[in-house]
């Protein structure tokens, strides 16, 4: 890594086509030295394969100053390279080889404010991190690296708690993008943070969250509900009265950059209905066909 520094250094000193000739004559060119020279890391480790650009493209879409962001991942190649590449970026990066130090790091202050989440792991998986991060009322934004690709994963990961989830190979672009998303969802619940201490209570007919200790309850039971499911409702209540539309709803719950299945979303509806709605209550989440979902209070039956 010192030696890749030293190069990104001097990267200005070499022409575009010269960085790419060179990264086509030597596939193992150090992979954080590559990124340096404006080389984007696809993170297939096994090929060493690299997409063409700038550096300046890259800069062009730094986020905001020096957040602190935490790497769990046991592949000490990547791990490098994602802690090089967040540093160009801006960020401050730490790295964790497993998962009993990255939950021991996650607990110690200063506290990561984003969380790099490898999902196979030597002592832990990625989804017993999660679980114990979130059992602990930390709700620190991860990031799931995986290359699990079916639904009933993706469906896993959430469900445990994961913020995003990266399928690899992936774009180094698509990551920072993801970060960025990521840290926008956090400043726009920041902001709005008074708001919720004046008035911490959500009601629509007798179905009631606290958004303050997150729990939850209608007429009067308590539910329990997962973390993507309670920020799926809360998102829900938030906009009770109005339809809203599919993207909307991805995009706030999921964030800007989800680029998986939609269909996600009907699995988490279904969860919601059969906790919400379930025991003869009367509807409250309503299909309207074609454009999204409503929360509503009413004895009517559904829209779709």
């Amino acid at each position: 890594i010192p030696e890749a520094s030293a190069r990104t250094k001097g990267r200005s000193s070499f022409s575009r086509s010269a960085r790419i000739r060179s990264s086509v004559q030597d596939p193992e060119l150090d992979m954080a030295g590559a990124s340096g020279f404006g080389l984007k890391p696809i993170c297939n480790f096994k090929q060493y394969a690299y997409n063409k650009g700038t550096f300046s493209d890259r800069m062009q879409s730094k986020p905001l100053p020096s957040p602190r962001i935490l790497i769990i991942d046991d592949d000490p190649k990547l791990s490098d390279l994602l802690k090089l590449e967040l540093e160009i970026e801006g960020y401050q990066a730490e790295i964790s080889l497993d998962g009993a130090s990255g939950l021991i790091r996650s607990r110690t202050e200063p506290y990561p404010e984003i969380i790099i989440l490898d999902w196979n792991l030597p002592d832990f998986s990625g989804i017993d991190i999660c679980t114990r991060i979130r059992s602990s009322q930390n709700y620190i934004p991860i990031v799931m690296l995986t290359g699990n690709d079916e639904i009933t994963d993706r469906v896993k990961a959430l469900d445990a708690g994961v913020d995003d989830y990266l399928l690899k190979p992936f774009s180094m672009d698509e990551l920072m993008a993801r970060l960025r998303a990521l840290r926008r969802r956090v400043e726009r619940f920041s902001d709005s943070s008074h708001e919720e201490h004046v008035c911490d209570i959500l009601k629509v007919s007798d179905l009631e969250m606290n958004t303050q200790t997150r729990d939850v309850s209608r007429g009067g039971k308590q539910i329990k509900l997962s973390v993507k499911e309670y920020n799926l409702l809360n998102f829900l209540m938030r906009g009770s009265g109005k339809v809203l539309e599919r993207q909307e709803i991805m995009h706030g719950v999921w964030g800007e950059n989800f680029y998986g299945d939609d269909n996600l979303l009907d699995v988490y509806i279904r969860y919601l209905r059969q906790k919400i709605d379930g025991n003869n209550a009367a509807r409250l989440i309503h299909t309207v066909r074609g454009v999204g979902f409503i929360l509503r209070d009413e004895l009517s039956q559904d829209l779709s």
